[in-house]
Formats: C-alpha cells, sequence, structure tokens
C-alpha cells in the first residue's frame, strides 16, 4: 500500500505532516507538543495543562476567547486540545475549504496568545472546578489515586491537572517560562489530515509558524522503576459501588514486545468475548463493568484492570482478576482465542483510523513521539505475527511477586486484606 502521508521540515525546525483523504469533506489541524505533567516539579504541577486552557483565551489578533471560537465554529467547525504525561496537542477540524483558516487561527493561538494576568485568574478557577469535579467522579479519580499506586511521588506519577493549591499557586511568569522552554519549533509537530494538498499546507505553514522560536527543551526526569511504598491508595466512601483499578509497570512505547502486550491485554479486557468480561461479569455477575487497558511511555508504561463492584463482591473481584493475570504466564493462549484475538485487535485498529482526523493524530503523535511513522499495514502485520509464546513471554516480564498497585474509590476492604489479596 503506498504511503498516504508526506513530511517537510520548514527551515525553523517545525515538521509538517499532512495526510492525504481525497474523498473527504473535512480538514483536521492539530498541533503538537512534546510536554505534558512528567515535565512539570511539584510546585508547578498541572501547568502545561493550565498553558492548554489559556492558549484559547484570546491572542494579538483575536483579543477575546469568542473570536477564536467564532473563526472556527463560524466556519462550521470545531475546536478543542487535551494534555497528557508526555504531550499536549491542539487541534480543530473544519470543512476542507476552510483548512487555511484552521491552521491561521491555530498558529496565532500558539505563537501569539496575550496570556493576560486577568484571564489566568478568571481560568484558574474553571481549572480548579476541573479538578473539583474529577475528584468528585469516583471512576474518574480512581485513575487519578492508581498514578500514585503505579509510579510513586514523581513526575510521570502526578495528576495532569495538578492540585486546587498548585493551580491557585501558578502566575504569569511561570506560563511564559514553560512555554519558552517547551513550545518551540523542533519539539513540535504540525499534522493536517484530510482534502488537502502538501505543498499548499507547507507554504502556508511556513508563513503562519514563522514566529515559533528554535530551541532544544530539557528532558523529563525518567522514572524510577521500583513499585512505590505507596502501592496502595484507598479512599474510602459512602457509595453504592467501590471502583478499583488494579495495576502493575509494563514496557515503554518502543519496546519490541509491546504488540504481544496488546494481545495480551485485547484478551483479558476489551470486548464482550474477552476473559474479564466472560468470568468477571457474565460467569459471576460480580460487576457491571470490567475492562483492561494499557499506557505506554517513552520509558516506562502500565497495565491496568478496572472495575466496578459493591462492596460485597470486592474480594472476589479481585481474585478473579488476579487470576486471570496470572494464567498468561502460566498458560499459552490457545489457537482459537489467539486468532480471534488477532482478528478482534487488527479489525478495531482498522477502524479507529475511519477519519482523517483519526489518522491525523495517530501520525502526528507517532512522529513526534517516536520520529518516525508506522503505516497501518505494517501494525496489521506485526499483530499477525504474534505467537502464542510471545505473548506468555510478555506475561513473565511484567507479571510476577510484588508487582501489582492498586487504587480503591468507595466502600472497600482495610488496606491489609487487599495487600494480602495482592500477594495472595
Amino acid at each position: 500500500m503506498a504511503r498516504d502521508w508526506q513530511l517537510t521540515t520548514l527551515d525553523n525546525g517545525l515538521r509538517v505532516l499532512t495526510t492525504a483523504v481525497p474523498t473527504a469533506q473535512s480538514a483536521s489541524t492539530a498541533f503538537f507538543v512534546r510536554v505534558g505533567s512528567r515535565n512539570e516539579d511539584p510546585r508547578t504541577n498541572g501547568l502545561s495543562h493550565y498553558i492548554e486552557h489559556m492558549l484559547s483565551k484570546g491572542t494579538e489578533t483575536r483579543p477575546k476567547a469568542t473570536q477564536i471560537s467564532q473563526a472556527i465554529e463560524g466556519a462550521g467547525g470545531s475546536l478543542n486540545a487535551y494534555t497528557t504525561k508526555e504531550l499536549t496537542t491542539y487541534w480543530n477540524n473544519v470543512p476542507f475549504e476552510r483548512a487555511e483558516t484552521a491552521l491561521e487561527v491555530l498558529a496565532d493561538m500558539v505563537q501569539h496568545s496575550l496570556l493576560e494576568g486577568e484571564e489566568i485568574d478568571r481560568e484558574r478557577t474553571v481549572v480548579q472546578q476541573e479538578i473539583k469535579r474529577a475528584h468528585d467522579n469516583p471512576g474518574s479519580f480512581v485513575g487519578e489515586l492508581l498514578g500514585l499506586a503505579v509510579y510513586g511521588d514523581q513526575p510521570i506519577g502526578w495528576p495532569i491537572a495538578g492540585s486546587v493549591e498548585t493551580v491557585e499557586e501558578m502566575q504569569r511568569s511561570d506560563l511564559m517560562e514553560h512555554m519558552g522552554q517547551y513550545y518551540t519549533a523542533e519539539n513540535a509537530v504540525l499534522s493536517v489530515s484530510g482534502n488537502v494538498e502538501h505543498e499548499q499546507v507547507v507554504e502556508q505553514a511556513a508563513a503562519a509558524f514563522q514566529d515559533l522560536p528554535n530551541g532544544t527543551p530539557p528532558s523529563p526526569p525518567a522514572s524510577q522503576q521500583d513499585r512505590p511504598e505507596a502501592y496502595l491508595q484507598l479512599d474510602p466512601r459512602d457509595l453504592e459501588q467501590t471502583n478499583v483499578a488494579i495495576s502493575m509497570r509494563a514496557i515503554a512505547r518502543k519496546d519490541p514486545d509491546h504488540y504481544a502486550l496488546d494481545l495480551m491485554n485485547t484478551a483479558l479486557g476489551r470486548g464482550m468475548s474477552s476473559r474479564l468480561f466472560q468470568e468477571v461479569r457474565e460467569r459471576r455477575g460480580l460487576a457491571y463493568s470490567v475492562s483492561a487497558g494499557g499506557a505506554r511511555f517513552s520509558d516506562t508504561g502500565s497495565l491496568t484492570v478496572s472495575a466496578g463492584v459493591t462492596r460485597e463482591h470486592q474480594e472476589e473481584a479481585i481474585e478473579v482478576i488476579l487470576t486471570e493475570l496470572r494464567k498468561f504466564v502460566d498458560e499459552p493462549m490457545g489457537d482459537e482465542e489467539l486468532q480471534r484475538t488477532k482478528d478482534y485487535a487488527a479489525g478495531s485498529f482498522r477502524l479507529s483510523l475511519e477519519t482523517p482526523m483519526a489518522l491525523g493524530q495517530r501520525y502526528g503523535s507517532q512522529l513526534l513521539m517516536d520520529g518516525e511513522i508506522e503505516p497501518p499495514d505494517e501494525t496489521v502485520e506485526a499483530i499477525r505475527a504474534v505467537t502464542a509464546e510471545d505473548i506468555q513471554q510478555v506475561a513473565k516480564r511484567i507479571i510476577g511477586p510484588g508487582i501489582f498497585s492498586i487504587a480503591v474509590v468507595g466502600p472497600t476492604a482495610d488496606a491489609d486484606r487487599l495487600d494480602a489479596l495482592l500477594h495472595g
């Protein structure tokens, strides 16, 4: 299959990536910056996320937030942004004939935001309300606790949005310094996908991003690999349901075993045919929701199982989850299950790339984080090539004594009982 993307590096070092989908009615523009919560210190935890909020609050040419949103929504499009532990992304999606407007607005936000003190103070309350809302949502907050349980008190384990206290103390000078360090051409990728022409996008980007500075930002601290002492994170609450998340350290983004781990994760807890869905929900009726997922970062990762259970079923559900995890170490996957898992993983991967936006987001983030793009056909080929032995081997790498961490929000057994279950 012919490569569907083109790449040009501008004179200032910004990589401009386009993915042509000639039949699309849309053009999706995304600006990726390699900075997230793990690039922060204890005082500034949440700063990357705060900046993400602020870049839509007014620029030199569009001083009011409504002027930014109206420029995109007035074209029939939408815009948003997100921050992760290692990445910040600003994106919009418009009808293809308005692609130049979309690119220009994004460039304006990234380079010419006013970051006015009054707006910073106004948005401070908004960010703090977002943090409080996440705390009040047990299913969301259990994930925040899990970060501490798996990674401990280090940047990779801190919450992306920070805390109410850290956000309260942030000043304009913090935002400016952070952007000056990380919002550089070499540390970013512009990805445009849809019904677009590469040469035209490059020409427009060269003009629109000419004020983006050069500079190589500092690297984040390497993560400490040992399980933290506080691997039990409990938040007892008087709720109808207990939110449980069990996790373990796994592998980094470019680890060659990541295809095998993805298939193990799929067999474990993706879809209604997965082992956990069948054993925890269908056979035993212990939970309405149970699933598995993974996270991979530049130097580490995790595999997590999440479930919502009643207090009376908490211990049994945990025991079943741990038993299913350990089975991957003890028993190679059978041929029928392996083939079914590959079909599901390959098929769902294909379907996840159905839109121009999905393609542009995948390729842009891959280029920035990995330095290369893996064509979808190569990904599917690698999935198909995984053997049962590969899956068992990666299971042995990540599952063993003293590796499990747990976070609980809701009615819960005490710490000693949970600790005994994890080591049973």
